[in-house]
């Protein structure tokens, strides 16, 4: 781990917080089988204080995962099915009229709706309109609900996971572009290894699935969240990171396969997004400092949707990934 004094925390506590972290995924672990890389950056993702969109075909645990992540934070855990019928209201609640029984006169009073609790599950989220997606993401941008001119406070820490299936497209209203950039990162779940779907079958066909134990409570996560927002990072990556993020805008960017295959590129929300991950990936990786390599690892999650394919691209079968790749042989740290 890097010098401790680098930046102004108790050396014991940042221990003990580093060690709860590793807790956390070995507690998840217990509960999940594989998905080492998608279970990483959701806990990246939290740590960060951000909100994930999960993109994978049904069936692969999606809903076990954050429940999980839930289950062994401590934290209250709800969950929605985006259906196209869904309203505003159902999300962040609606005002009812109820009596005073002792003065016998009538007054609103706002029903909180799902959104107030720690982990929201917001079950494919693109098959809700876009008036009823507008709400979810408004609430995860300001951390807050405004009813009837009255502001209700979402609780802290809130952490929204929206998952997508990518091969369904009939009846969905895919996010805009700027709903979009509301999430930290976009982390694809695929499917498991023949291994692991042995296991999986055995396990769930032999015996009942077992809870994540709580390995930490609100207040540790809220510090750990302090401490990466802490975390060192030299000016040299902060504008490496930010020419990387400029890079994938075509009227800006030198890079070949950006002119190419890029219709539209990332705003600067990605710049902040993909430092503030970066410095949740070192923390994670038991260091206290940020290096170019966690700036390389966070590219694909923080821009996969957040740079937009052109027509070309998408009908010659080009990836983001891809075109991200590229980038980053051609960027180089200042």
């Amino acid at each position: 781990m890097a010098d401790s004094n680098s930046i102004a925390w108790d050396e014991q506590e940042i221990a003990a917080l580093t060690a709860k972290v590793g807790e956390l995924k070995a507690s998840m672990a217990r509960v999940i089988i594989g998905q080492e890389d998608v279970v990483n950056l959701l806990v990246t993702c939290l740590l960060a204080g951000g909100h994930a969109l999960v993109e994978g075909v049904p069936g692969l645990g999606k809903t076990l995962l954050v429940k999980s992540l839930a289950q062994a934070t401590d934290m209250q855990f709800r969950r929605v099915q985006f259906t196209p019928d869904l309203m505003p209201s159902d999300i962040v609640g609606t005002e009812i009229l109820e009596e005073d029984q002792a003065t016998r006169q009538r007054a609103f009073r706002f029903q909180p709706g799902p959104v107030f609790t720690q982990v929201l599950l917001a079950d494919e989220i693109n098959r809700a309109p876009p008036k009823t997606q507008s709400a979810l993401l408004e609430a995860m941008q300001e951390r807050s609900v405004t009813f009837a001119g009255q502001t209700h406070m979402l609780p802290r820490p809130f952490f929204v996971l929206a998952t997508q299936n990518p091969i369904e497209q009939a009846g969905t209203y895919p996010l805009p572009e700027a709903q979009l950039d509301r999430f930290l990162l976009r982390i694809d779940v695929v499917y498991p290894t023949e291994d692991e779907e042995v296991l999986m079958v055995s396990r769930t066909t032999h015996a009942g699935l077992q809870d994540a134990e709580p390995v930490m409570d609100v207040a540790t996560l809220l510090r750990l969240q302090q401490l990466v927002r802490d975390i060192e990072i030299g000016d040299h990556l902060v504008r490496y990171a930010t020419r990387l993020v400029r890079a994938t805008r075509p009227s800006e960017t030198t890079v070949d396969a950006v002119k190419k295959h890029i219709g539209w590129g990332a705003g600067p929300r990605a710049g902040q997004a993909l430092v503030l991950a970066s410095k949740a990936r070192a923390l994670m990786q038991g260091r206290l400092a940020v290096t170019r390599d966690d700036i390389g690892a966070m590219l694909l999650p923080v821009l996969a949707h957040r740079v937009l394919r052109n027509f070309e691209a998408e009908a010659d079968g080009i990836a983001i990934a891809d075109v991200l790749q590229a980038l980053q042989r051609e960027i180089k740290v200042a």
